[in-house]
């Protein structure tokens, strides 16, 4: 099967779990508009506690 990847808008309390979620069976993109956001993902952090490491 040809499978397209999953874009998602937003990296916050909704879309993080669900990016992490669509991710355990698809690529995802994730994209957000604040810098530090991503910055903070790229380095494994989530000030929102929405994914802890053991569900990511």
């Amino acid at each position: 099967m040809n499978y397209k990847k999953i874009a998602l808008i937003g990296l916050g309390y909704v879309g993080l779990p669900l990016a992490v979620e669509f991710g355990k069976k698809r690529e995802v993109i994730g994209f957000d508009i604040n810098q530090g956001r991503i910055n903070e993902l790229k380095d494994g952090h989530d000030a929102t506690l929405e994914i802890t490491k053991k569900r990511a």
